[in-house]
């Protein structure tokens, strides 16, 4: 908080109220409205909450503008060249990087959690064979409150924390057990002496009847997609979870909360939709055609996967994974699809172009990860999911720093009401 304010007055001049500027850490100052109905009688209007913060937190930073992006501090680069996907979840969680022993210690917890209740196996069963993987996980997740009642107390630290390391471990064997029924192919218990990449590779593709062996380019892909899809913010589907567990609400049902507002095209959907346009441009050959199709403002056609709600200049992520996802491509063979080829010469093209560089529209790190998705093998119903497994931490770690919140009120957004005004009950015989 500092000591400048704002004055503002009402529209006859015959009230007016102070607003006290608050300032973080980074980033713009914030009004602080909270008194504004109280001492003026309005609210404010902000569809899609573009301009309000809803909370103070201390977890993430962006600055859409200069293409940053800090875990606790960290820049992504940093923990995406350095750290792994655990360590990261660590700082996420508890706001430093760990010791080693801190380290070893949550690792070892997390591979100890990853078994799921026999009866929650049984669930899958109940899905049609081509039940969506988003729909069987959000189902699940819910469910655990009906089998994990020692972590139902949001107010006991030891049940948020058994919490925390439960949905960790159990989510990427959900997510598993859902793509194996998709796939018809029987459940792969994990293996609590794999890490946790090499423990998801396993239980997707390993098959009873032969060895598996983990490729490590995939393991690596697979950490450095979660450590960049860890958290973003205050983001639709965390503004979800905080929303839900702000009701004292079991944490399952928020987090469950969380992956349904993930699922939405225009969120965690993005990177499914990057794969159907390239799907629908076909071609190397196709490419100018729809690039001008992309310029044209009177055509419906966009390009998915370039420019970001948040980053006006470039997604930081973005030159993270370009480099991962050229290592897969060479790793499987740009001739096992032609896809591949389109993709990257569709990058090259709009990474030229005067119109895509001066309005900023740079790739961004769903036009990369579905594409590496494909490539090793994740089919485009999974995509969300494995986005899902990512973002868990995220959602946790709000989760955890909202119930821990003295002053934490139930989320309540107001409207500004634009209906019928006072009418009287007419009988059904005279309508």
């Amino acid at each position: 908080m500092t000591n400048d304010t704002y004055t503002l007055t009402n529209a006859d001049g015959s009230k007016s109220m102070q607003l006290p500027v608050r300032q973080g850490t980074l980033g713009p100052d914030v009004l602080d409205i909270s008194g504004l109905n109280r001492d003026l009688g309005v609210f404010t209007y902000d569809p899609g909450f573009v301009a309000t913060g809803s909370c103070d937190s201390e977890i993430t930073f962006i600055d859409g503008d200069k293409g940053v992006l800090l875990y606790r501090g960290y820049p992504v680069e940093q923990l995406a060249k350095h750290s792994s996907f655990i360590e990261v979840a660590y700082l996420l969680l508890y706001g430093d990087l760990p010791t080693a022993v801190e380290l070893e210690t949550f690792s070892s917890s997390i591979r100890r959690h990853t078994m799921l209740n026999e009866g929650m196996l049984r669930f899958f069963t109940g899905f049609r064979y081509d039940a969506h993987p988003m729909a069987m996980l959000s189902a699940v997740v819910g469910s655990m409150s009906a089998y994990y009642h020692d972590t139902m107390d949001i107010n006991d630290p030891h049940a948020r924390e058994v919490f925390t390391h439960r949905i960790l471990a159990k989510l990427p064997t959900i997510a598993a057990a859902a793509y194996k029924l998709n796939a018809g192919q029987p459940f792969i218990y994990p293996r609590n002496d794999l890490g946790y990449c090499d423990n998801l590779l396993h239980m997707l593709f390993a098959v009873p009847a032969e060895e598996y062996e983990i490729d490590p380019v995939a393991a690596e892909a697979f950490d450095l997609l979660f450590i960049l899809h860890a958290d973003h913010e205050q983001n639709c589907s965390t503004s979800t979870v905080r929303m839900a567990g702000s009701s004292g609400a079991n944490p399952y049902s928020a987090i469950a909360a969380g992956i349904a507002a993930l699922w939405g095209p225009a969120h965690g959907g993005a990177n499914e939709a990057v794969l159907a346009m390239l799907a629908e441009i076909g071609h190397t050959s196709n490419i100018k055609k729809y690039i001008d199709k992309a310029k044209d403002k009177d055509d419906p056609f966009r390009l998915m996967g370039f420019g970001h709600r948040v980053y006006k200049n470039f997604d930081p992520r973005a030159n993270i994974i370009r480099e991962m996802c050229h290592r897969v491509l060479k790793q499987v063979g740009r001739q096992n699809s032609p896809l591949f080829d389109l993709a990257l010469e569709l990058e090259e093209v709009a990474l030229k172009d005067e119109y895509f560089i001066e309005k900023n529209l740079y790739p961004n790190v769903d036009f990369y990860s579905g594409i590496i998705y494909r490539a090793l093998g994740i089919p485009t119903s999974m995509f969300t999911v494995m986005f899902a497994i990512g973002r868990t931490v995220g959602w946790v770690a709000h989760w955890r720093e909202m119930i821990g919140n003295p002053h934490g009120k139930i989320a309540r957004p107001r409207q500004l009401y634009v209906g019928p005004g006072l009418r009287d009950y007419t009988p059904i015989e005279k309508r």
